[in-house]
């Protein structure tokens, strides 16, 4: 098998995870697992210390064989940058491809676009099977995001993706939101196949009080904590203007992103906000526990491209959870489908402020809602779930029957 995924481990936050969850899963049952994937860059944008001057490197992770390949890192995100950021990936993965022997199948994370493309080329080149599951839609990403030439950028990577998908066996996506716009590509509507996320982070462990101290945040003190990318299609000039609004509740961006060092100015006379790096792994799942409201927060513009894999995270933890997003839109749909949050308007720092509050003065209210979660990833999130839907779309793919 060979999987095709610019973001894969050490990668801990966005689509890495679920590459890599799949692969190893792959390798667990027997399969000789390949993946042919960038240098780890995210969510900082930054390559990773021990990667910097590498131009290619194949190394054995968990029973995987991952094929790297170099390419550009912009630590600030335009549609030149990010034009060039994919063409790196496709150039340096056509001109090396992976050296292995011929897969039964080709599956591919999209985005990246670059990836989809190269994972088309070669499930072509081999004559097997190519699954491209989509995670973002780019094209209506550039459009929705706010990127600096991102009218033109949609319409490149518009074209893109509908040549990588239009070529699949196969097509799945992370929600049904994207059905519409995979549609409008020119894909078969009969090739299109929901394969939700799942949730990747195991269930906190230690008492919320217990991490709370550790971090500094007082017993009786209301946390509201975003974790994840900080980007521009995530809006979280939001928060910022709802710190201003109570310096009693306390505000905590936890993560790396292109628009960290924007949030830090932006923030600076703002004594009750925190921007705090990303947690370690086997730490991440107490302080997101530790938390009184977890945030989900995207620009109004944000509609039918992006669902924030954080949500699956956040689900796991048992903690409420206010969404600053469009309505109409894929978040709030997981958020209402889940009961374990409240939906308010997108870029309204009152709106958001007053739901906390409302949350903050009915704590067994809270707890409640945050309960929902928990039942919501047990029911349909669990990894095993996960893995089999994406297990199902290969087995689909090589000839088997529909599930």
């Amino acid at each position: 098998m060979l999987l095709v995924s610019t973001n894969y481990a050490p990668e801990h936050a966005g689509i890495g995870p679920y590459a890599t969850q799949i692969a190893e899963h792959w390798a667990d049952l027997g399969h000789e697992t390949h993946v042919l994937a960038g240098m780890p860059h995210y969510p900082a944008w930054s390559l990773e210390p021990e990667y910097k001057g590498a131009f290619q490197r194949t190394e054995q992770r968990a029973g995987v064989t991952v094929h790297r390949r170099a390419h550009t890192v912009p630590p600030r995100q335009t549609a030149v940058k990010r034009a060039l950021f994919e063409g790196s990936i496709l150039l340096h993965g056509a001109v090396a491809p992976p050296r292995m022997p011929r897969p039964d199948a080709v599956l591919a994370q999209m985005p990246s676009l670059a990836g989809g493309v190269l994972a088309a080329r070669l499930a072509a080149r081999w004559k097997v099977p190519y699954v491209p599951v989509v995670q973002d839609l780019m094209g209506a990403a550039a459009a929705q995001s706010g990127i600096s030439g991102g009218d033109k950028a949609a319409a490149i990577a518009g074209r893109a993706e509908a040549y990588a998908l239009k070529r699949a066996t196969l097509v799945g996506v992370i929600h049904e939101t994207f059905v519409d716009r995979v549609v409008g590509m020119g894909v078969d509507p009969g090739k299109i196949r929901l394969v939700p996320n799942w949730s990747h982070v195991p269930v906190p462990t230690k008492p919320r009080g217990e991490t709370r101290h550790h971090l500094g945040w007082a017993p009786g003190e209301t946390v509201v904590l975003h974790s994840g990318n900080m980007g521009l299609k995530q809006g979280l000039e939001v928060l910022v203007g709802a710190a201003r609004l109570d310096p009693s509740v306390r505000f905590v961006l936890m993560g790396d992103g292109s628009q960290r060092a924007t949030l830090s100015e932006l923030a600076a006379d703002v004594p009750n906000l925190d921007i705090i790096p990303p947690a370690a792994d086997g730490e991440f799942p107490d302080i997101l526990a530790a938390a009184d409201v977890l945030a989900v927060t995207q620009h109004a513009a944000v509609l039918d491209m992006s669902v924030p894999s954080k949500l699956t995270s956040y689900f796991q933890t048992g903690r409420p959870v206010v969404a600053s997003v469009a309505a109409e839109g894929g978040t709030a749909q997981e958020v209402e489908r889940s009961g374990a949050g409240v939906l308010v308007p997108p870029e309204d720092p009152e709106a958001l402020l007053k739901a906390v509050r409302a949350l903050a003065e009915d704590p067994d209210g809270a707890d409640a809602l945050g309960a929902a979660g928990p039942r919501h990833v047990a029911a349909h999130l669990s990894r095993e779930a996960g893995l089999a839907r994406i297990d199902a779309l290969i087995d689909e793919a090589l000839g088997g029957t529909r599930p």
